[in-house]
């Protein structure tokens, strides 16, 4: 038990006594007042405490970490925070666990509030799944510790040096097959060298075709596929699941890259020794050729700005569907119309509506070629409703990938400003459960809840002016000892 004397008086004020646990202090809590006055940057909100209690191992719930931030002046709690997103946070107690975003506040500043809150992990991953952002997955490592140091070599440049060297060389030995695949089709390199004729059984004399295999372009791009194909070999081996492996579409990519140069090898080897008839068609070797393009989507694996923008378009997905479905119905309603407008013209070019098709697309896109434009004043009164709609048609949807590009930009920063391996596990040591993750930080921050001095003498001086003035109850008296004996836990 605590007695504080007043002064000038003979009584003496029973305090409350020391509670000890956070059920009690928030029936303490309850019993001096049943509203709290929350104050974000200025702006005050009120609830009341059986509100925030609903949650208790959050910021706001439980009593020891919000006493933090309690002015005892003001008789309030002031966080310097976004004012906007206190909202959605507000009603995420309100509700009993439903996040819902303002609309005036970003994905990515919404979300760093939702961690200086400490709202609880599964709130947090509904909300992602609401607002269309993917999850961020556990990496495992191999059990082996020379796989893992294989793994970690190729497929995480940040985890060593030679980890970077390999991601470096990967990256130039990339650059030098597209440059190469770009190359080979200059004309000087398309023409086929003259060689000595030679005379069939028929008595007709024709060039010999060149040997491809002696071709600086073909040695060069086997150099490049040996590269590849010990990356991948490597990786593949080292995986610590090979089904995962091949589920992940890099992984794909990376065989797609490589195939085509196999494909094309063997045909050239049959048609080289005369053992297939013509082994495949021109058109088809252009496509397997062609799908040596795609090599460029390989620097993905080592380019953050790649990453996110493959991130935002996958979580864009269904913004990007309802473009292209606005899109559409423009292209099919604005061809429509001009074809009709431009009927009477003497020299229209809109012959039909599906020829008028590709004059929509580039007038909705503003693109604008003018190969196709129309000549009467109602088609051109047409042509001036097909461009404003297309600008407001890709306008509408533009905010939201921009803001999920925010979002998995700003990720990727604190990521790199955190310089570890949060997500990457290893499958032999049990991962942490939700609780004990909430636990685990819980006690490290627990270190940090003691009040400066600053403050203590501001809850002492506001004890003494209310005892000065004899102003002070039982119930002010107790709720002032419970914040003085909060500061001592």
């Amino acid at each position: 038990m605590t007695v504080v004397s007043q002064e000038n008086r003979e009584d003496t004020v029973v305090a409350a006594p020391l509670f000890q646990d956070a059920v009690d202090l928030e029936r303490a809590d309850q019993e001096c007042s049943e509203r709290v006055l929350i104050n974000i940057s200025g702006l005050r909100f009120e609830t009341q405490l059986k509100t925030l209690s609903r949650f208790p191992n959050t910021l706001l719930g439980d009593p020891r970490k919000r006493m933090r931030f309690f002015d005892p002046l003001r008789n309030e709690y002031f966080f310097d925070r976004n004012r906007p997103s206190f909202d959605g946070i507000l009603y995420y107690y309100q509700s009993g666990g439903r996040l819902r975003r303002p609309v005036s506040v970003p994905v990515d500043i919404f979300m760093e509030e939702m961690k200086f809150y400490e709202i609880e992990d599964g709130a947090i991953e509904n909300f992602k799944d609401d607002e269309g952002l993917m999850r961020e997955e556990e990496r495992p490592l191999p059990d082996n510790e020379f796989q893992r140091q294989i793994w970690l070599l190729f497929e995480y440049p940040e985890s060593s040096g030679p980890a970077r060297i390999s991601a470096i060389v990967s990256v130039v030995v990339i650059l030098i097959s597209i440059i190469i695949f770009c190359l080979e089709t200059l004309p000087e390199f398309r023409e086929v060298q003259a060689a000595p004729p030679h005379e069939n059984a028929n008595g007709t004399s024709q060039g010999k075709k060149p040997n491809p295999f002696t071709d600086p372009f073909f040695m060069v791009e086997t150099l490049c596929i040996v590269w590849f194909s010990f990356e991948f070999l490597m990786r593949f081996l080292s995986c610590p699941s090979k089904p995962v492996f091949f589920k992940n579409m890099m992984n794909l990519i990376d065989v797609v890259a490589i195939l085509p140069y196999f494909i094309t090898l063997g045909l050239d080897l049959a048609e080289h020794q005369g053992s297939s008839q013509q082994a495949a068609s021109l058109a088809i070797l252009r496509v397997i050729r062609l799908v040596r393009v795609f090599r460029i989507f390989k620097l993905s694996r080592h380019s953050k700005g790649l990453q996110i923008l493959g991130q935002t378009l996958q979580a864009s997905m269904r913004e990007l569907g309802l473009l292209i479905f606005f899109l559409l119905i423009g292209v099919i309603l604005f061809s429509s119309s001009v074809y009709f407008a431009e009927a009477e013209g003497p020299e229209t070019e809109f012959t039909s509506i599906p020829d008028a098709f590709w004059w929509a697309v580039v007038t909705m896109t503003t693109v604008g070629y003018g190969d196709m434009c129309p000549s009467t004043i109602g088609g051109k009164f047409v042509g001036s409703l097909c461009a404003i709609a297309g600008v407001l048609t890709i306008a509408l949807p533009v905010p939201v990938i921009v803001s999920n590009f925010n979002y998995f930009y700003h990720r990727e920063n604190e990521e790199e400003e955190d310089g570890q391996y949060i997500h990457v596990t290893n499958p032999n040591i049990p991962s942490e459960t939700n609780s004990s993750r909430r636990s685990s930080s819980t006690a490290s921050k627990s270190e940090y809840m003691e009040i400066d001095g600053d403050i203590n003498n501001s809850i002492d001086n506001f004890r003494e002016a209310n005892l000065r003035t004899g102003n002070c109850t039982i119930a002010n008296q107790n709720c002032v000892n419970k914040s003085k004996l909060l500061t001592d836990v």
